[in-house]
């Protein structure tokens, strides 16, 4: 079968086109921004991209196309499947179709972390040697891609918020059908298409009213937000994590020295060293232990398997070091985000060395400014903060960042390349976070320390 993506850069859509593959179909696709990681993966599959949405690449028609949720009404490529009857589909109906309907489907949803807790799963269940099948929204070092199909029972997905197409305005994660859910978080975002957190959650209750009695739901606690979303509902299973004494699955961790202590459901308890840093990410293994006891891995099985844990491209990844000035490289573009990942590079930071923040106001929710009072506070854990600022920002971000110390707006990214390789000096970090290509700033600022006196 010859399976059309439209939208085949992003990284679910990447995904699914390495499954596609992996089922034999000939895969062809289409977009009007690749970067990688997602365009190597899609370069070493041998799939066909052509750049840009010229309907001429649909003709000799292919079997059926498969519309991400980036495309809208009045794109070429969508007025022609229209016009011409072409079959077609969404990503998240095609997976469940194709895939997911035959399979115990572990599902990690909630508004930060996704990534991250997916790959622990996937990587905790593989190194049990349960084989998972999995999609997650970014490149999982262990594996070194961000899908595959597995040999077992068990397929871990990542459950995106977001819509699914043009022609489905419900949540992505709807179509999953989960037997194992995780709600790692939920607070407000994507404001280009939800007007409030309501309305989010009122997505997340579609997913959670379609679940069977015997599903587990993997939920945090202390969550006001979780609480109320539950309380709209609840017919499956539920087990609690968290720090404190209320939770069935509790942990401790210890920032000195990366240790983790978890006390289980049924009382027992283990010990073990994660390779990720901060306390939200100990927040994030604690999910993925409870959630793969269900499936029947033991907890001290599933924290010996952090050991080894590669974690994910763009995730507090170290992309190179120049006179002793470390470049890193993160997804974080929630304020919440922002905090939690400067709180986790803190304490690898002596002094003097400082953590210089480099930033996009890229996304759709940032742009329109709906975080902009809590934006300084995002920010208050580095030393130096620069933002590439789009001239059309339709809010005054200088007044939101009034009270924010060390900080220069920009609105080209060579003089913020140049800014910040000036601030620089030998023991500090410069964490690069967005959730888009920033211009390639982190391999431009490695360059530019390079050639510095």
């Amino acid at each position: 079968m010859h399976v059309h993506i439209l939208g085949i850069g992003g990284t679910f859509m990447a995904g699914v086109a390495r499954l596609a593959v992996e089922l034999g179909h000939r895969v062809t696709g289409a977009d009007a921004n690749l970067y990688p990681p997602m365009s190597d993966q899609l370069d070493a599959l041998g799939v066909q991209v052509c750049n840009g949405y010229d309907a001429a690449a649909l003709d000799p028609a292919p079997d059926i196309v498969i519309v991400g949720n980036a495309l809208s009404r009045g794109n070429p490529s969508v007025e022609y499947v229209l016009s011409n009857n072409l079959r077609y589909t969404s990503g998240p109906a095609w997976l469940y179709e194709e895939i997911l309907r035959h399979r115990h489907v572990i599902a990690v949803a909630g508004t930060h972390g996704k990534t991250t807790v997916t790959s622990i799963v996937t990587w905790m269940l593989e190194h049990g040697g349960f084989e998972p099948g999995f999609l997650v929204g970014g490149v999982v070092e262990n594996f070194g891609v961000s899908a595959r199909l597995g040999k077992g029972s068990l397929f871990v997905v990542e459950a995106d918020e977001y819509d699914t197409a043009f022609f489905d305005k419900r949540s992505k994660f709807v179509h999953y059908a989960p037997r194992t859910l995780i709600v790692n978080n939920l607070e407000f975002d994507h404001a280009d298409i939800f007007p409030d957190l309501a309305a989010i959650k009122r997505q997340f209750h579609h997913l959670i009213r379609c679940l069977p009695r015997e599903a587990l739901i993997v939920r945090p606690t202390p969550d006001a937000v979780i609480d109320d979303l539950l309380a709209m509902g609840l017919w499956s299973r539920v087990t609690r994590f968290g720090a404190g004494r209320d939770a069935d699955w509790s942990y401790g961790y210890a920032s000195a020295d990366h240790s983790i202590h978890i006390t289980a459901a049924d009382g027992s308890q283990c010990d073990g060293r994660t390779p990720l840093l901060g306390a939200h990410n100990a927040h994030n293994v604690a999910a993925a232990i409870a959630a793969v006891a269900d499936v029947g891995l033991s907890p001290s099985r599933a924290l010996a398997a952090l050991a080894e844990f590669a974690n994910v491209k763009r995730r507090l990844e170290l992309r190179g070091r120049v006179a002793d000035i470390a470049v890193y490289d993160d997804f974080a573009h929630h304020p919440t985000a922002i905090a939690a990942t400067i709180a986790a590079l803190r304490p690898g930071i002596a002094p003097p060395g400082r953590i210089i923040a480099v930033s996009e106001m890229r996304s759709n929710t940032m742009r329109m400014g709906v975080h902009k009072d809590s934006l300084a506070m995002a920010f208050a854990g580095a030393e130096l903060t620069a933002l590439l600022v789009p001239t059309d920002l339709p809010w005054d971000i200088a007044s939101a960042l009034a009270g924010l110390p060390g900080h220069a707006l920009f609105t080209d990214s060579a003089a913020l390349i140049a800014a910040v390789t000036a601030w620089a000096h030998a023991g500090d970090a410069l964490l690069v976070m967005s959730n888009g290509g920033f211009d390639n700033v982190h391999s431009r600022l490695l360059a530019a320390l390079e050639a510095r006196p």
